[in-house]
């Protein structure tokens, strides 16, 4: 690791940790020459998850657009964030367990509203009322009937 106040290419690691997630490992290191310290982070390199969207185009996964309209969707529910990142964790770790790279957004959207029907039902139709985009009081009406049927 080149130390980046000399630019000495020999260093040692003094301490190693596990970031909160433990999705890193944080390493504090002394460079052998000019014996400063430094932090580097070590983490899992991950292959990109793109999203096909109706029209066909092509775009990352983003976990914040996702969270976006989750909050959105439960306003004013007593749903927490922590669970809404969970969803959204669990969601893409399916996805990578797959191999996926590539995944319909509509794939996302069923697997999304799956799981908030099972965290909170209001929620759940508000999200399903944007993502199936209901045109009419019909359409909501028949999938409100949908979500009676099921408990």
């Amino acid at each position: 690791m080149k130390c980046p106040y000399c630019n000495h290419l020999e260093s040692k690691v003094i301490d190693s940790r596990y970031t909160e997630e433990h999705t890193c490992i944080r390493r504090r290191r002394e460079c052998m020459k000019c014996k400063e310290r430094f932090t580097t982070y070590e983490r899992l390199e991950d292959l990109p998850l793109m999203v096909i969207k109706k029209d066909g185009h092509m775009e990352l996964f983003d976990r914040n657009k996702l969270m976006t309209g989750l909050l959105k969707a439960c306003e004013k529910r007593s749903v927490s964030q922590e669970e809404l990142e969970q969803l959204i964790a669990d969601i893409e770790q399916e996805f990578r367990n797959e191999m996926k790279q590539e995944v319909h957004s509509s794939e996302i959207g069923e697997l999304v509203m799956n799981r908030l029907r099972e965290i909170d039902e209001v929620a759940y139709v508000r999200f399903a009322s944007v993502y199936r985009q209901f045109k009419d009081v019909e359409k909501f009406r028949q999938e409100l009937e949908r979500l009676l049927e099921k408990e």
